[in-house]
């Protein structure tokens, strides 16, 4: 029964086209008069433009300990994909339920969800709390409002579980990641006297050759953590604009570089090399030429990396919960190192794969959703257990 319901509300959830560029919202208020119809009240949490939300909603005693299903409500775009079926409508084939975002990852929160009944009519000595955010998939941005009021809103929780697609094996890390842009003003003139101008895109392009000495530094051994892959922190360049014409020395390059970052690494060390670098060796001979001239770097994104020990009550909780202590680290990242900076213990555990996420013909397995409803069941019974920790 739990698996149907899992099903009909999967469905449900795909249907809506939340890729994190539009709203959030037809699928938030879905969920919000769902739990409403079972007696559950819940909080949404607007951005500033009320264009999107988050939801927070709690079944269960009001005391510590409770565990905090978290999970983000928007997809990555299906645009220039191909799809063999429509990627907003749920289709099963061969076992496997496919749509955009089935695996990553509202497969997870339609199991979730199906799991309310049950957490409503279960003896619970210990909250459960739902916790969807937005825009996770552009920087973890929307789960920051939520977090900000989650202390004022429920006692303290003794896990935050994060569905991500792992298999429903507990992960106990990922990096943490710094996104920037730096922008670099040149001066223009026509290229027959180029050296009377100043190259943007040549200083940018010097600008990336050292960031790929540093990132040539932080891949050294001694540096190297074995839990993840790549074992160490890593620098790359995605993006790069610049220039007009071929016959006019450019104005104006901008590139946008991430830092991908092991949990202990500051990333921001970087971005201070790479500051220092055009300060002290780049503009001096730009600015000999034209006074106007100016590299800055600005900040888009970030988030932290997840190390949670094996050893925490979390962990340990996670691991009974799935039946795994196969404890490990995936590449990708979470909004679980917020929470965890947040002070919540936090573990990634959900059904499906990333192997299938952000893909044409995304897809979760009938056996993962049915395991992950499973989870749910074990998961009201630890809550109902008489003595909690």
């Amino acid at each position: 029964m739990s698996e149907l319901r899992s099903r009909a509300l999967l469905e449900r959830l795909v249907g809506f086209a939340t890729v994190s560029r539009d709203s959030n919202l037809a699928l938030i208020e879905f969920v919000r008069d769902y739990l409403q119809g079972l007696g559950v009240d819940s909080e949404l949490i607007y951005n500033a433009e009320g264009t999107k939300a988050n939801l927070l909603a709690s079944i269960g005693p009001s005391v510590p300990g409770g565990v905090v299903l978290s999970g983000h409500t928007d997809v990555v775009p299906v645009d220039g994909q191909a799809w063999t079926v429509d990627p907003f409508r749920l289709t099963e084939i061969d076992g496997k339920w496919f749509g955009r975002g089935t695996a990553d990852m509202k497969g997870y929160l339609a199991s979730v969800l199906a799991a309310v009944p049950m957490f409503l009519s279960s003896p619970l000595s210990r909250p459960v709390h739902l916790a969807f955010s937005y825009d996770e998939e552009i920087g973890c941005l929307g789960v920051r409002s939520l977090l900000e009021v989650l202390p004022q809103r429920i006692p303290q929780p003794a896990l935050c579980l994060i569905g991500e697609p792992t298999q429903l094996q507990p992960v106990l890390g990922h990096k943490g990641k710094l996104a920037m842009r730096c922008h670099v003003r040149g001066a223009a003139c026509h290229s027959a006297y180029a050296p009377y101008g100043v190259n943007a895109i040549e200083q940018a392009a010097r600008l990336m050759v050292r960031l790929s000495e540093i990132g040539a530094e932080l891949a050294e051994p001694s540096r190297h953590d074995p839990r993840f892959a790549p074992a160490f922190s890593t620098v790359q360049v995605g993006v790069i604009q610049g220039g007009t014409a071929l016959n006019i020395v450019p104005a104006d390059c901008r590139f946008d570089f991430e830092v991908r970052a092991l949990p202990d690494f500051n990333p921001h060390v970087v971005v201070e090399q790479l500051q220092g670098y055009a300060q002290q060796t780049l503009l001096p001979a730009m600015q000999a030429v034209a006074g106007d001239t100016a590299i800055r770097f600005e900040p888009l994104s970030a988030y932290p990396g997840l190390a949670t020990s094996p050893e925490s009550a979390a962990a340990q909780l996670v691991a009974r919960l799935c039946g795994s202590d196969a404890f490990s680290t995936v590449a990708f990242g979470t909004e679980g190192g917020l929470f965890h900076q947040a002070g919540v213990p936090t573990v990634v555990c959900g059904p499906g794969s990333m192997d299938q996420g952000h893909k044409p013909d995304e897809y979760v397995s009938v056996e993962q959703m049915a395991a992950c409803d499973r989870l749910m069941d074990r998961l009201a019974s630890y809550l109902s257990e008489p003595n909690g920790p």
